[in-house]
């Protein structure tokens, strides 16, 4: 089976609800991507870093104990990031990071899995854009590129990181260049160009860097485009959520989930699919995210990982 490989940071979420600790849970965008990815037997590797402490020895027998492989999971002489996350009336939740600064020296010989052709490599968030870990992300993408990876990139960039925009330089452009499938919330879009419309965030910023694009925008249905004139929209299934942490990372696990079983190429990708591929497609990625909103932890469910593999 075809490997998949994710590039991100890993944090400690401790979630609230009501103002009183609800759960505490491994976290990160990529990692919970990983983590659902894992659960379904998925070969899967990430690389990543975490403290030397008590929360980062948690962290990594975590990603062992759901099948991801921490052999290029870096241990740093600092405490692991902790997230807390507040869930409000509607299960969503905001955020306050916890991060101790640590000193990266660039990176010398890359340290990452062998990748093959048609592998799928997923990365995202703003720790694709910040420059303390850009140097390791940008080598790793080119590395990538370089095998024929399948790349998927998750925009998801937060409100909370505005301030920092003058400072990452062509990363953005960059990153939505090395991809070959691109998805961002309308929230993202909103935050990173101002823009509300996904046609006009599609054919502005997105088509001339990369040919798929995907908007999500929480409950209200998704679009789908690309540079060979698609356009399609999907609904999105009304559920009862536990929790909304993670389900965009979900979604971002269903979707690769679906291009590993249908042994999708990238060339095949690349020439464009048709609306019932894309179809498929989309509904396993809603099927994983509506499973993680079903509780209070940011992946699929062990149960609902075990439906895929009868």
């Amino acid at each position: 089976m075809r490997k998949v490989t994710g590039i991100g940071e890993t944090v400690y979420d401790i979630v609230f609800k009501d103002g009183r600790p609800r759960d505490a849970v491994p976290g990160g965008s990529t990692f919970n991507s990983m983590i659902s990815l894992g659960r379904c037997g998925v070969p899967s590797a990430f690389l990543s870093e975490v403290g030397r402490d008590k929360v980062g020895s948690i962290v990594k027998e975590f990603m062992t104990a759901n099948g991801v492989d921490t052999e290029y999971v870096k241990t740093l002489d600092a405490k692991t990031p902790v997230s807390l996350a507040f869930l409000d009336e509607n299960n969503d939740a905001t955020y306050s990071f916890y991060r101790e600064p640590v000193s990266r020296a660039v990176p010398g010989d890359l340290e990452a899995p062998d990748i093959r052709e048609d592998d799928i490599v997923l990365f995202g968030s703003f720790h694709a854009l910040n420059p303390a870990s850009r140097p390791i992300v940008r080598r790793f993408l080119e590395f990538a590129r370089s095998r024929g990876a399948i790349i998927y990139y998750d925009v998801n960039f937060r409100p909370s990181h505005i301030k920092d925009l003058g400072n990452i330089g062509n990363a953005l452009w960059e990153n939505l260049e090395f991809a070959d499938v691109v998805r961002g919330s309308r929230e993202d879009f909103q935050t990173l160009f101002g823009l509300d419309d996904a046609a006009e965030v599609f054919r502005d910023k997105i088509s001339s860097r990369c040919g798929n694009f995907i908007r999500t925008d929480g409950a209200s249905p998704l679009r789908v485009m690309d540079i060979h004139g698609l356009d399609l929209e999907f609904p999105v299934k009304e559920i009862r959520t536990v929790s909304t942490i993670g389900a965009g990372d979900s979604f971002n696990a269903g979707f690769i989930y679906g291009l590993v079983r249908s042994d999708m190429t990238r060339e095949r990708l690349l020439s464009g699919l048709d609306a019932a591929e894309w179809a498929g497609l989309v509904a396993l990625a809603q099927e994983f995210s509506a499973s993680c909103c079903a509780s209070t932890q940011n992946y699929i469910t062990p149960e609902f990982a075990a439906t895929l593999k009868q």
